[in-house]
């Protein structure tokens, strides 16, 4: 056997397996398969929260196959190009036997092919062929696009034939599936899905991808210019809104506020509001009440700075600050940490809760401390998505609903109407065919009838 021959066969048997229902089968069963797997495993979380939820042994495994951003792998790639060209080459090899049908300029009638259909309509009529002929034809011309009308030897009929196009529906449904297939490869493959967290004023260029936590890159910047949130009376959050502007080349080119599920959408990427967070306070305002005169005193403090005390007392450090903090198994919830140097003395910790402003008096000191307020300063946490491939699958969606209706709707109807001479007078046969909704088609030839026996 020569190259060539060899070459031709392998070309045979690849298209031939291409060609196979069977592969379609098993390909979509796979892909079935694999997204409940991507429903079961949350998708594009940060690598952290994998190693906390499925430890470092398996964590290694299902990322090394890719599991944790299974809709950006390559084996997932890979059935969705396997399963675009299964269809490109089913609807290539069966498109010949449909190119037949719908290029023939004159199709053919086989009058005895509608006598022995069994869901036939026959009545009489007194006038002769050739009357019954000028009046039926303008009535079948308005149904149906094409008519030819042919001589037999008993008389005449009027052939008839529309929707012959509708055909193609099923390779419109086919065009739309390669559409979504393609639109789905193009967003797997150009496009990506990351986090950024940006404090209030702050102006970032680039996000972390959930899948890798590597850095991306944006061509423009992102500046947050306020960050406000609404809480319910119960404390839970309400609504949270971040002020965001696009930055080109440092200047301003679109500010908008974002919710919640209404997104700010920039040169193919999408920017939603995702969450929030409370930044470590830089500032605060601390009471102190002295014990031995009562006397009571207001100070700004600043975390991780040194600040005298009243009456020379000593110096007081804020160390830092906690959402939390648990003492003796309750929590204190926001709680500010610091160390009190007396004078004449040893450094004590400083507890500082919030919620409780006279906790320090259970430190026994000079001074009893208490937090005020302090700046509360938000972070707006953001999720930032590209999918590129997103209008190839809208069009998809579209095209598929319009190959649906084709498909289910519309059919490809051929009609008889055949006059004959019986004696005096004339023996009508109305029959058609339809390749869907057959009992569709038998309603349509008794609405026929009725039009026709009625002029």
């Amino acid at each position: 056997m020569n190259k060539k021959t060899g070459s031709a066969n392998f070309s045979g048997r690849l298209w031939k397996l291409f060609a196979s229902v069977r592969l379609t089968v098993v390909l979509l069963l796979s892909l079935a398969v694999t997204s409940v797997i991507g429903t079961i495993i949350p998708q594009n979380k940060r690598p952290d929260e994998y190693l906390n939820e499925y430890g470092e042994f398996l964590y290694n495994i299902l990322s090394a196959f890719d599991i944790f951003d299974m809709y950006h792998s390559w084996w997932f790639q890979f059935l969705l190009l396997m399963l675009t060209t299964n269809i490109v080459v089913c609807s290539i090899n069966r498109f010949s036997a449909l190119w037949k049908i719908l290029s023939v300029k004159n199709p053919s009638f086989n009058v005895s092919k509608f006598r022995n259909l069994s869901d036939k309509e026959e009545f009489t009529d007194s006038r002769s062929p050739e009357d019954l002929k000028r009046i039926y034809v303008p009535i079948v011309s308005r149904s149906y696009g094409y008519k030819r009308i042919e001589e037999t030897d008993n008389g005449l009929c009027i052939f008839a034939e529309k929707g012959r196009w509708t055909r193609v529906g099923v390779y419109v449904i086919h065009f739309s599936v390669i559409l979504l297939l393609i639109g789905g490869l193009i967003g797997s493959i150009f496009g990506f899905k990351g986090f950024v967290n940006i404090p209030e004023g702050k102006t970032v260029n680039s996000i972390r991808l959930y899948n890798t936590g590597e850095a991306q890159k944006l061509n423009f910047k992102i500046r947050c210019d306020d960050f406000n949130i609404k809480f319910y009376d119960s404390g839970m959050p309400s609504e949270y809104r971040s002020t965001l502007t696009i930055l080109e080349q440092g200047n301003p080119v679109l500010t908008k506020d974002i919710i919640v599920n209404a997104p700010l959408r920039y040169r193919g990427i999408n920017i939603f509001q995702s969450n929030y967070g409370t930044l470590p306070p830089k500032k605060i305002t601390l009471n102190f009440k002295s014990v031995s005169t009562s006397a009571g005193y207001t100070k700004k403090a600043s975390v991780g700075k040194q600040l005298d005390l009243p009456e020379d007392m000593g110096q007081l450090l804020i160390k830092g600050y906690r959402n939390s903090f648990d003492f003796g198994g309750y929590n204190l919830g926001e709680t500010f940490m610091g160390i009190l140097t007396p004078n004449n003395g040893n450094p004590v910790h400083v507890i500082m809760p919030l919620r409780f402003p006279q906790f320090d008096r259970m430190r026994k000191g000079n001074l009893v401390i208490s937090v005020e307020d302090y700046d509360h300063s938000y972070y707006t946490g953001l999720q930032v998505t590209r999918d590129p491939g997103v209008l190839v699958v809208y069009s998809g969606f579209v095209i598929i609903i319009i190959g649906c209706f084709i498909t289910f709707f519309m059919s490809h109807q051929r009609l008889c109407v055949e006059i004959s001479k019986s004696g005096k007078s004339s023996r009508i046969m109305v029959a058609g065919t339809a390749n869907k909704n057959k009992l569709g088609m038998q309603t349509r030839i008794k609405k026929i009838v009725k039009s026709l026996s009625k002029c």
